[in-house]
């Protein structure tokens, strides 16, 4: 596995990290919020299929391999942030410019 190059801030709070200077304020009420949240987010329990072009799932299937992870994956993460509110459509912005 290749290491990653840290620029100097990145190593810095690697080391710090790594020597324990950091310490969490979380309390364990807040803990347990985020952790059943991210439990929620990720939990996968509804199967879709979809249709897409060979080459739109070439592109996806190329870009998941470049991260790291399995090309399903990255489907569901985009999704998801679409749906949340991560992602926005361009798109639908500049159409929406044109008729003003």
């Amino acid at each position: 596995m290749a290491k990653t190059k840290l620029d100097p801030e990145e190593q810095e709070l690697l080391e710090a990290y790594e020597s324990g200077e950091f310490e969490s304020d979380l309390d364990a009420e807040r803990r347990e919020y985020l952790t059943k949240a991210a439990e929620d987010t990720f939990r996968k329990d509804k199967r879709i299929n979809i249709r897409i072009s060979s080459r739109d799932l070439e592109a996806l299937q190329r870009r998941a391999l470049e991260e790291g992870l399995p090309y399903q994956s990255l489907v569901s993460s985009v999704l998801h942030k679409y749906v949340s509110g991560g992602l926005k459509d361009i798109t639908a912005n500049k159409s929406d410019e044109q008729t003003r």
